[in-house]
């Protein structure tokens, strides 16, 4: 199959560059994915999705979340109608960064719903422990009652769990075995398995020392034997540490019945594709931004054409170390800027007021790597976006 293209594109506008100056910027040729998925996948892939803030909305951006709902349901369905699964309730749906675990849980509940509506269609959410303050945390039993507490929610909505790193047990967590005896009590009573995140310090530096431990190699030897010991209870892990290598010798670790969700959103065209002893699926923030472009390259992959596959997916991922680079925990608005460039909402206003927590240079190089790689559905449409944000930061483009 050839790959999409269309014709070289006549929009130009001018973007700052690093030396204070401003360059006219000409778009490449873009390409076309299909809207919908064609052909079958061979890796269970997520995209962990963000959502949509209202900004007619009466709120403190700072204090209080006000989502579209109706926004926020379509860009499930979106990714949905493209054969990914949707990872809800996540980092990248602000989790911990404006998203408080009331507003989360309505929206597992309203995102589960919408995936029944479609026949099933693969949801996961995450279960956690947000809602019991770090402060308030003060001992291992209350870190245990707040998973039971964020589990029953979810499996009461008819949902899967992602089982979430906890800030709380990072604080009160001083050995492998308390993270085994959370671990070991809390899967024991999942109704189906579960995913487990493990979520680097660079996502969220309260997360530091997580399983016990400041060494990454004594980390990976405790959560590897707690998963082993809980295969039955795990349906994969997603190791978000961006250090391909670590997932690779974790990957090689597991029980065969355990999956490795690969959340590396550096490296993760090579660590999906695999090497002779195994391959990773996929659970990525980075989804949620190339999704349709995602769903076509894995496709590719599973018709035998790791080519085509390498082809698509490959020029995405300059754009994803751009929009992940540090701090790692501002990536949430490249995310939604892209959503904004290309159409799936009509404003880049975030949750939280976190469309401010990237520099209009990062903007302006976001834009051009995301054309590079043709990912701007409606060249004309992006770019016309794009001068808006910078006129609105001083720019006339």
């Amino acid at each position: 199959m050839n790959k999409p293209v269309r014709p070289i594109s006549s929009q130009s506008l001018k973007l700052p560059t690093a030396d204070g100056a401003l360059e006219t910027y000409r778009l490449a040729a873009s390409r076309t994915f299909p809207a919908k998925l064609e052909g079958t996948l061979n890796r269970v892939a997520f995209s962990a999705a963000h959502v949509v803030a209202d900004p007619r909305a009466d709120v403190d951006p700072w204090l209080a979340a006000a989502i579209d709902w109706d926004r926020t349901i379509a860009f499930r369905e979106h990714v949905w109608d493209l054969g990914l699964g949707v990872a809800e309730a996540m980092d990248t749906a602000q989790r911990g960064m404006g998203l408080d675990w009331p507003t989360s849980l309505e929206l597992i509940q309203r995102s589960v719903k919408a995936a029944k509506a479609r026949g099933n269609a693969l949801v996961f959410s995450g279960a956690g422990t947000d809602h019991l303050a770090v402060e308030h945390a003060r001992s291992i039993d209350n870190v245990i009652h707040a998973y039971e507490e964020q589990i029953a929610a979810v499996e009461r909505a008819g949902g899967r769990i992602i089982l979430m790193a906890s800030r709380a047990l990072a604080k009160l967590g001083k050995s492998a075995d308390d993270y085994a005896r959370v671990y070991d009590r809390v899967l024991s009573q999942v109704r189906e398995p579960v995913i487990i995140h493990w979520l680097g310090d660079m996502f969220d530096p309260a997360l530091s020392g997580y399983w016990g431990t400041a060494d990454l190699d004594k980390a990976m030897d405790t959560a590897v034997a707690i998963i082993n010991a809980n295969a039955a209870k795990v349906d994969g892990v997603k190791v978000s540490l961006l250090d391909k290598q670590r997932e690779i010798d974790m990957r090689r670790r597991l029980d065969p019945r355990v999956k490795m969700y690969t959340g590396d959103d550096f490296n993760y065209a090579e660590l999906i594709a695999g090497d002779d002893k195994g391959f990773s699926h996929a659970l990525l923030g980075i989804f949620d931004a190339i999704a349709p472009a995602a769903s076509y390259a894995l496709s590719r992959l599973a018709a035998g054409d790791e080519a085509s596959f390498h082809d698509v997916l490959g020029p995405t991922v300059p754009l994803s170390r751009h929009i992940f680079k540090a701090p790692t925990r501002f990536y949430k608005t490249g995310i939604v800027f892209m959503a904004y460039l290309n159409g799936h909402q009509d404003h880049f206003t975030m949750v939280g007021g976190q469309e401010s927590a990237r520099s209009t240079l990062h903007l302006a190089e976001l834009f051009r790597l995301a054309d590079k790689a043709g990912l701007l559905a409606n060249p004309e449409l992006a770019t016309r976006r794009m001068a808006t944000i910078l006129a609105t930061r001083g720019i006339d483009a």
